[in-house]
């Protein structure tokens, strides 16, 4: 009798795995092996066992026929039983279809073989039994949303203390007065968002931050909160109150003194006095050290003459200047008897209470933009402008009655940095105010997701978009990178307020590394958003376009984000110079020690390539993946930059060849913060169920991290590519889970219902 799959038990119960190698036309030489192994360790005939590697022969791979039939014997086999745990359950079901062959010995024996070949080729059994239970129409068509967790209480979780100020604003921009629409007239739009402004002054949330003295609640983090639920809202105005309330208002109370604040502050905060924040020009963008601006005091009577020394040297896309400011914030070289004093800021009148243009201010309007036509961008130049002695914000620097300049920090390099550093909240509240958009943009395209329904099985009905592997893949990552980069916000938040002088530079290239990170994040996730919504999310009723447009330029401004992560990576190296120049002997001892561990409980043979299940989903093989990833590209940049400048080059020129290999480092740095702070938030997440779907998108978020990196990983032998294999599956998997509970975790949002967009909300827009 011919030996074949039908007439032996034996053999049969390898059909799900052979179909799973040539499932895809390429049996790769790993899986190839593997399966080899299996067969040879099994007790069949030597015509058994040729006659099963005649069906791993890479020259002569199973016809499409045969592929059929094996594919129609699992189908058939899962029609009819219960679902198997693993392959093994499975192969055991089809060995024993016709009749009962293989007893429980039987099993036994070939189970822990079966286990090692499943593991070698990177098989994560509940996946591929999901997958292969596609084909009898159960999975894909009924797997849809359901509330396996309290809503509200994960909203609280998200909100935490600041819910009662983020309810205040929501209930505000979900006012008929806030209603969204589409303008073609700049002016007019404008002006709404400047009426918007005034209502939410009214309102007391332009001064939150300010002293109570001025008018204010001194709550710097509840300003942020305002500042992030704005963000579902129209980023004009988001912007627009930000440039008036933020950067100018904070500009005069992080760097002026009393007299300031007593004279400006209760004015700017109920925007009666709107003002602008002058620093970049058009020739030195993020290079502020580098400013042209000048402003040259005259002892004689006492005043500043603030000049433009040449066309480029012209304050460039300055919020509030074109249209509404009537004051600008200006950063200009304080010039004493021909000497330069370096950067320091100024008080100048722009416009009078008429809107007049001042004389010597010359204002240009920047037109229209990609996004963000609300606000009233423009370009400021200054011909001689006399500004009063007492318009200089003197926190950190002055001119004394002698017409001398002091100041209290005797360092013209940290006295630049620390007048910068108390400007970092614009770097918190924008990555901020990006999360918003990109809650928003997952909110709609999850949604939508959820209700558009396309092609299904034959002959029963269309399916959710949503259902789709590749739909959960594109989404589900970015609804994970939204968590986490939630939890990493509010860590920095808190890192802010409770800042001491000796953590500012860390919280500083922090701040600078998440308004990168956040910025970036959201751009991929509308772009991914408006994709996953087809047509409808071309539409400009449904919001995307908008957010698409408007945070576009959220990765440049408030610093552009490859040069704010150049800012993360030197900081991080400074910390590694510093952690080695303080170490002795013994310390550098327990640092080697340290490392030689990990190889050994990393990076043995079993780990590297180790794809069970509980490990891949383990916190702890996340955050030891990241740790290492981290310290490998912190320790090499230090070595490299050192042999390049060792080597004869100018350290401007190490840095340059270096620069790619410091943004690794920084984004390395920041995903393990990211990481760090989701896994400390499910320690003091109590109720059950919302830990337990937490748990799923804080593995996801680790493993997709892991996923894109995986080339990284491979290099450094930290992983082989089986357990990479595994990673991916593993990450297909985990979207799926997540996807049931998808549309509930954009609830948790809350983002108001006129935020969002008519394909998800059935309202019309207003036109």
């Amino acid at each position: 009798m011919d030996i074949t799959f039908y007439n032996n038990p034996k053999l049969s119960i390898l059909i799900p795995v052979l179909f799973l190698a040539w499932e895809d036309d390429i049996l790769t030489n790993e899986e190839f092996k593997a399966i080899d192994e299996f067969i040879d360790v099994q007790e069949i005939t030597k015509e058994e066992k040729e006659f099963l590697k005649s069906k791993i022969n890479l020259k002569a791979p199973p016809t499409r026929s045969e592929l059929y039939q094996w594919r129609e014997k699992i189908k058939k086999t899962l029609e009819s039983t219960v679902r198997p745990e693993n392959l093994l359950g499975l192969g055991v079901l089809i060995a024993n279809s016709e009749r009962p062959a293989l007893k429980g010995e039987d099993i036994e024996k070939i189970a822990p073989a079966f286990t090692k070949m499943e593991t070698k080729l990177g098989i994560i059994s509940k996946e591929i039994i999901d997958s292969l239970l596609q084909s009898r129409n159960t999975i894909t068509h009924r797997h849809n949303t359901v509330e396996s967790f309290d809503v509200a209480e994960v909203t609280k979780i998200l909100d935490g203390s600041q819910a009662e100020i983020i309810n205040k604003v929501k209930n505000i921009i979900a006012s008929p007065e806030f209603a969204l629409a589409k303008y073609t007239d700049v002016n007019k739009y404008r002006e709404h968002v400047m009426e918007w402004c005034k209502i939410l002054a009214d309102e007391g949330l332009g001064s939150y931050a300010y002293p109570e003295e001025q008018g204010g609640k001194d709550d710097i983090e509840g300003y942020f909160s305002i500042m992030e639920t704005l963000s579902y809202h129209d980023l004009s105005l988001v912007i627009k109150f930000g440039v008036q309330f933020g950067l100018w208002g904070m500009s005069i109370l992080s760097l002026g003194t009393e007299k300031h604040y007593r004279k400006y502050l209760p004015q700017v905060g109920s925007l009666e006095l709107p003002g602008c924040f002058a620093m970049t020009e058009t020739h030195h963008g993020s290079n502020v050290k580098g400013i042209e601006t000048t402003a040259t005091y005259n002892h004689s009577n006492r005043t500043f003459t603030i000049n433009t020394p040449e066309k480029y040297a012209r304050k460039e896309y300055i919020g509030n200047a074109a249209q509404h400011g009537e004051m600008a914030t200006v950063f200009a070289k304080l010039i004493i008897d021909g000497k330069d004093y370096g950067v320091n800021t100024f008080i100048v009148p722009i416009r009078d209470k008429q809107q007049n243009v001042l004389p010597g201010i010359t204002i240009e309007d920047c037109g229209v933009k990609m996004g963000l036509n609300g606000v009233d961008n423009g370009i400021l130049s200054f011909n001689n402008v006399v500004v009063p002695y007492d318009n200089m914000l003197d926190k950190f620097a002055g001119v004394n009655e002698n017409g001398e300049f002091e100041s209290p920090i005797p360092s013209d390099n940290r006295r630049f940095f620390t007048m910068l550093g108390t400007l970092v909240g614009g770097r918190i509240g924008i990555p901020r105010s990006a999360l918003a958009a990109a809650k928003t943009g997952l909110a709609i395209a999850v949604k939508y997701g959820d209700k558009r329904r396309q092609f299904g099985p034959e002959g029963g009905h269309e399916v959710p978009i949503l259902n789709y592997r590749m739909h959960q893949l594109r989404l589900m990552p970015y609804l994970a990178n939204a968590y986490a980069i939630h939890f990493g916000l509010q860590y920095l938040t808190q890192r802010f307020i409770n800042r001491t002088e000796d953590e500012m530079q860390e919280i500083e290239a922090m701040a600078a590394g998440m308004k990168a990170y956040s910025t970036w994040n959201t751009r991929n996730t509308l772009q991914e958003c408006r994709e996953a919504c087809g047509g409808k999310g071309y539409i400009s009723e449904n919001r995307i376009d908008d957010l698409k447009n408007d945070t576009e330029i959220y990765t440049t401004f408030e610093g552009d984000n490859t040069v704010l992560m150049q800012l993360v990576a030197k900081n991080r190296l400074g910390e590694f110079r510093k952690q080695f120049g303080e170490m002795n002997a013994a310390t550098i001892f327990n640092y080697v020690i340290s490392q030689a561990k990990t190889g050994i409980t990393e990076k043995n043979p079993f780990t590297i390539r180790n794809t069970d299940e509980e490990h891949l989903k383990s916190s702890e093989f996340h955050i030891n993946a990241f740790y290492y990833r981290e310290r490998e590209l912190v320790s090499s940049a230090a070595r490299r930059f050192k042999k390049l400048v060792d080597s004869g080059l100018d350290t401007f020129d190490a840095a340059n060849i270096v620069h790619p290999h410091m943004l690794q480092l920084a984004e390395a740095y920041l995903d393990r913060v990211m990481l760090e702070q989701f896994q400390l938030q499910l320690d003091i997440i109590n109720d059950e169920a919302i830990n337990q779907v937490m748990q799923r998108l804080c593995c996801l978020f680790a493993l997709n991290k892991i996923e894109e990196n995986k080339a990284w990983y491979l290099e450094q032998g930290y992983m082989e590519g089986v357990k990479t294999k595994a990673i991916r599956k593993m990450v297909s998997q985990l979207c799926w889970e997540i996807r049931q509970d998808a549309v509930p975790l954009v609830n948790a949002f809350n983002i108001p219902d006129s935020c969002l967009a008519p394909i998800v909300t059935n309202r019309s827009a207003e036109a």
